[in-house]
């Protein structure tokens, strides 16, 4: 043996023990082969980053250089069946870097996203492995593909076009690094966005300060401050803390001080600024488009959406604009009267606007979220929930304390169908910590796929929250919007779990990004149906069921300023059209543009020095670039769906069925249309979403 043989012999010997030690190269015995938590270490992820992309490497390598004629099982389908391990690496670890993170995951992050787009462009490029793609692609009229092989195949072909490989050359090598510089500045964007967050504090001495707080909430704060070894209220601006401040704080100062810290996050000036960073960024993606001939990213984004245009999505916003604006600019100018009948002399500001909403909300329906949060204990909200997947679609939820967790506040339940069969594993991760991101999502540690002889490998969900903790002297109670978001996360997760796809790709929530939100936001319809409610709600102290009146006052408040929240949220639509529309390199003012192109859907003052942009994580380290309006799309598409819920009733199994087995069950096998109109039995209209809203 020379010397160099011996050489990579032994830095192979030595590597050994590390490699037998990695849950990702030798993974335990574990329930369903879930991934073994307890013996996952940080300094885990990059051997395994490595290694996943050199076996990744190594197996594409072998399908371009494939000296037999290109067919769809040899190319296409091995294509999709290659880099399960650099799968099962970069699934786990950026789920764990939003819910678990930490500094070294962060640097980890860093130096690997440049990797991962480098061996992304590498396939993407490969001339030789397009040159088959391209081959079977254009012979596809003839091959007589199945549905779903079809939309593989298509899908396959449109993923090399839209990363470069029909490029020339030179803008090949442009392309690999203006899609690096990309990655790295919106995983940048995002982990400024944690940071700023987490950095803020106020402690607050005087309870005077915090007068008309209620009890759960001063005892949240208090021992916030307790466990900083603090003596008072210690307040943050996670949404489990702003809102109930915006709501219930009677000091406007304070009011004010919070809201003006939450909006002024990674502005200009700031520890953590990202306002060079969305130049950067929307500019890298003006250029990427650009390159594949497109004037706009949007243009280069939404042919592969439902809207397919930004001329669509500008005609659905608008059309929404027209609609509700003359009803928000009313129901501003109610809140206003009361805020005046009662004291307020003065115009109200964005800090005042929910305070008072919320009064004259219990004045006029005598319903508030301190009334409903103690009927809302969480574990009834989630017998709840969990309940209603079993009345629609026969799951059943059991908790298994052997699957190992990430966190000792995740529990793992084993789903079943009604006949007992395993159909997935849910996670469910609720409370606030400071090693989690703001907001709710749905995601996965594994995906769901058949292999080449049909058998199933059944998917692992999961769904994180940002819910109340319990307090010494209550349990998780959770408000309305609360109940509200786990039944839309766990829309997602039952898109996720009721998966029955050949394909992870094709598989679950792996649809159009305006598509994805219809079978969450579907579930919201359901908190304010009293057959629900009924089943669940109950007050955690004396086992009372709700009172049919105040399940009745849920419902006539369902509308209160629902015309305001359309249109801030139609702020959100206009402002990522806008950043993503522009037809060249951007060089003003984030602030100053993002006023300016959400000014005819804004309602209150605007504050200067203030604003959202800069915090815009789903378009600017999300995947909501250009998709943003997606969600409003998606409640035309839920308001539309529900309807037929309502006419057959809420738990009527053949309708329930009907959603599971073309919807559910499909991902993005086929086209979204194609879908909703094999349930709906017709193309959707928006009628059915202003006929709940009372828009007329």
């Amino acid at each position: 043996m020379n010397k160099k043989n011996f050489i990579v012999l032994l830095i192979s010997l030595l590597a050994l023990p590390m490699m037998s030690q990695n849950p990702f190269f030798n993974q335990a015995s574990t329930p369903h082969g879930t991934f073994p938590f307890n013996e996952l270490k940080n300094e885990h992820f990059l051997p395994a980053f490595e290694e996943g992309i050199k076996q990744h490497a190594a197996e594409v390598d072998k399908i371009a250089n494939n000296k037999q004629k290109p067919t769809f099982t040899n190319t296409i389908v091995a294509l999709e069946r290659s880099g399960k391990l650099l799968s099962k690496v970069a699934t786990v670890f950026f789920a764990l870097n939003s819910a678990e993170t930490n500094d070294e995951m962060e640097e980890i992050a860093q130096r690997v996203s440049p990797m991962l787009t480098d061996h992304s462009n590498s396939i993407n490029l490969n001339e030789k492995l397009f040159e088959r793609v391209q081959t079977i692609y254009n012979q596809r009229d003839d091959l007589k593909l199945s549905v779903e092989d079809a939309k593989l195949l298509e899908d396959t072909y449109q993923g090399f076009a839209n990363n470069g490989a029909t490029l020339d050359a030179d803008k090949k090598e442009i392309y690999r690094n203006l899609s690096k510089d990309l990655g790295l500045a919106t995983l940048q964007f995002g982990q400024n966005a944690l940071k700023e967050l987490n950095d803020y504090s106020l402690l607050i001495t005087d309870e005077n300060v915090l007068s008309g707080m209620p009890a759960d909430f001063m005892e949240m704060s208090a021992a916030n401050a307790e466990k900083a070894g603090k003596t008072g209220w210690l307040l943050n601006l996670r949404y489990t803390c702003y809102s109930p401040l915006m709501t219930y704080a009677d000091n406007r100062d304070l009011r004010r001080e919070i809201w003006m810290a939450y909006n002024t996050q990674c502005l200009q000036g700031s520890k953590y600024d990202n306002t060079d960073l969305i130049k950067k960024i929307i500019n890298l993606r003006l250029q990427i488009a650009n390159l594949f001939g497109f004037d706009t990213y949007a243009d280069y984004v939404l042919r592969f959406r439902m809207a397919e245009n930004s001329k669509n999505v500008y005609k659905l916003l608008n059309d929404l604009l027209i609609a509700y604006k003359p009803y928000g600019e009313k129901e501003v100018a109610t809140v206003q009267e009361y805020a005046n009948a009662h004291g307020a002399y003065f115009t109200i500001q964005p800090w005042d606007f929910s305070y008072y909403s919320e009064k004259l909300k219990t004045a006029l329906f005598n319903i508030n979220d301190e009334m409903l949060k103690p009927y809302f204990e969480l574990e009834n909200v989630k017998k709840g929930v969990f309940g209603l997947a079993t009345k629609l679609y026969g799951l059943n939820f059991t908790k298994n304390e052997k699957i190992p967790v990430y966190n000792k506040e995740v529990d793992a339940y084993d789903v079943t169908d009604e006949n007992g069969k395993y159909i997935a594993v849910l996670y469910t991760d609720f409370h606030p910590r400071e090693g989690k991101r703001s907001g709710a999502w749905m995601t996965e540690y594994k995906g769901q796929e058949k292999d080449a002889k049909g058998r199933d490998s059944r998917p692992h969900i999961t769904v994180v929250m940002n819910f109340t903790r319990p307090t010494a002297s209550k349990p998780a109670l959770l408000t309305y919007d609360e109940v509200e978001t786990f039944l839309h996360e766990f829309g997602h997760a039952l898109h996720g779990m009721l998966a029955d796809g050949t394909y992870a790709s094709l598989s679950g929530t792996n649809v159009y990004r305006d598509f994805v939100e219809l079978p969450s936001q579907i579930m919201e319809n359901w908190a304010q149906e009293k057959d629900f409610l009924d089943g669940f709600v109950v007050h955690y102290q004396t086992g009372e069921k709700i009172p049919a009146n105040l399940v009745q006052q849920i419902k006539d408040a369902a509308n209160f300023n629902c015309a305001y929240a359309c249109l801030r949220q139609l702020t959100f639509g206009f402002q990522d059209m806008a950043f993503h529309t522009i037809t060249k390199p951007f060089e003003g003012n984030v602030i100053d543009f993002e006023n300016a192109v959400t000014q005819s859907a804004t309602l209150l003052p605007h504050i200067v020095g203030t604003g959202r942009c800069t915090t815009f994580t789903h378009i600017f380290s999300g995947g909501y670039a250009a998709g943003y309006y997606g969600y409003k799309w998606a409640e035309v598409l839920d308001a539309d769906a529900f309807s037929l819920f309502k006419q057959n009733g809420i738990f009527d199994h053949a309708t329930a069925t009907s959603f599971k087995e073309n919807i559910l069950m499909k991902g993005g096998s086929e086209h979204p249309m194609v879908l909703y109109k094999r349930f709906r039995g017709q193309e959707p209209t928006v009628d059915a979403l202003l006929k709940r809203n009372g828009i007329q």
